[in-house]
Order: structure tokens, then sequence, then C-alpha cells
């Protein structure tokens, strides 16, 4: 499997952090840990498929992802390519009235916003360009086209950079009052624009500074730094958001 980075055109920076596409030569499982940044993925060649247990089901072509709490394990079969675009926090609300909170957990076809015309034409392009500049070029085309703000909201991105500083261990309630909103006001609104709950929202960023950390770290002592005063529900929370216990998690490679 090969990723390659492409950094978004100034007038998408403020909501894109990065596009990747992603190539498999060969058939790979890929784990994807949940992270901030809701997600847009276009299929350009070949066929993947996300595991749920037992069963295996196939991707949209073109998908949107929400923000999620749980893995999320990918099956790439032999030459296939993807282009995703990775979104910043409230960067995917600039672009689509729709309630993007209702896609927490959910991966689903990308025509449940965009006109399946419009996406025919943008499959056809993607098909006819010869390299991932012009394919990458191509998306931020249809990008530009959809913004419907020019800036993020300045409260939730700020109250955004404190739970990142915090490590997710932080009362919703305080972060509030700090801001000056009451909280069910801030809860709406930051919901509506982030696509998940701060609750939520700080939970993964909670988790994901632990496991991210090096297995050398003890991320036990990190774990109950962040507030995890049991090792029975750390443990289970773990797995949730790797799907394999520790030792096994630090042993593996494959997952971005």
């Amino acid at each position: 499997m090969t990723i390659e980075s492409y950094i978004p055109t100034e007038i998408l920076r403020p909501f894109i952090n990065k596009y990747i596409i992603i190539e498999s030569k060969s058939e790979i499982a890929n784990r994807v840990l949940p992270n901030t940044s809701l997600t847009m993925a276009f299929r350009f060649k070949g066929v993947n498929f996300y595991n749920t247990g037992p069963e295996k089901n196939e991707l949209p072509k073109f998908a949107f992802s929400g923000l999620r709490k749980t893995v999320q394990l990918i099956n790439y079969l032999p030459n296939t390519s993807t282009l995703v675009v990775l979104f910043k926090e409230c960067g995917a609300s600039a672009l689509f009235k729709d309630p993007i909170h209702e896609l927490f957990e959910r991966s689903i076809s990308l025509d449940n916003f965009i006109q399946t015309a419009e996406l025919t034409q943008i499959e056809d392009k993607l098909a006819d360009a010869r390299t991932n500049s012009q394919r990458v070029a191509i998306i931020e085309q249809l990008l530009i086209h959809k913004l419907i703000v020019q800036q993020t909201d300045k409260l939730i991105l700020e109250s955004v950079r404190i739970i990142h500083n915090a490590n997710g261990f932080l009362k919703i309630s305080e972060l509030a009052n700090s801001l000056c909103i009451s909280q069910d006001a801030f809860e709406k609104r930051f919901r509506r624009l982030v696509g998940a709950t701060p609750k939520q929202f700080s939970s993964i960023v909670r988790m994901a500074s632990i496991v991210r950390s090096t297995p050398s770290e003890r991320f036990l002592d990190l774990a109950f730094d962040r507030g995890y005063y049991d090792q029975s529900h750390f443990n289970k929370d773990f797995k949730s958001f790797t799907g394999l216990t520790p030792t096994q998690f630090y042993n593996s490679s494959t997952f971005w």
C-alpha cells in the first residue's frame, strides 16, 4: 500500500486538512482508527470493503464518513485506488447544510449530499485523469463549487483547540462557561458544525492521545492521567477504539 499526501489550495485550507491517495497493488486490510476528521472518499479504481463482524460490505464508490468512536476495518482488493478528503474540524459543515452529526459512526453514499448526475461527471473526469495531481484538482473544483461559507465559527474552533490541548479530559460545562455561552446552546452549535457532541468529540481526542503514544510509554499511567479510574473500563474503550488489545495493537503495523 502506498499513501500520497496533497496540501489543499489556499481557499480550501481553512476547511480541509489534506488529501491522501491510497493505492494498493495487492489485497490488504487496513485498520482505520477514529480521529477528528470527517472524510470523503472517491474510489477511482478497484473495490474495497468494510468489515462488520464476519460480514464484508462493499463501500460506495464515493462515500462520506462521519466521526466515529470505533475502529473501521477496510479491505482493499488488488489494484484499488482511492482519493480521500480529510476535513478539518468544522470543515465539512462549510460545504453542506445537511446535519452532519447524523453521520456519526456511519459511512454513506455521497449521492445523499451531491446530485447523481454531478457525481457521474466527477467519476468520468477521475477516470480520464492521467495523474494523481490532476485527480486532486478535479475534487478541489467540486469542493470549491460546494463552499457555502468563507470562514469558520471562531468560538467553536476555540473550543476544539481547548479540547485538544486538554487531551480530551475536561468538563463540558466548564468549557461552555469559559466561552461565555450556555451549555445547551454550545452543545447544539458544536454538534452542528463538528459532527459530534462535545462529549463524543472529547472522548475521541482522549483515547487518540493515549493510543498515539509510543509503546515505550506507560500507557496505563497516561490513561489514568486522562481520567480513566478503572482498568477494565479503559481496556474496553481501547479495544473498541482499535479493535485490539494494547499488546496486539502495538505489534500491528497496518493502521492510519
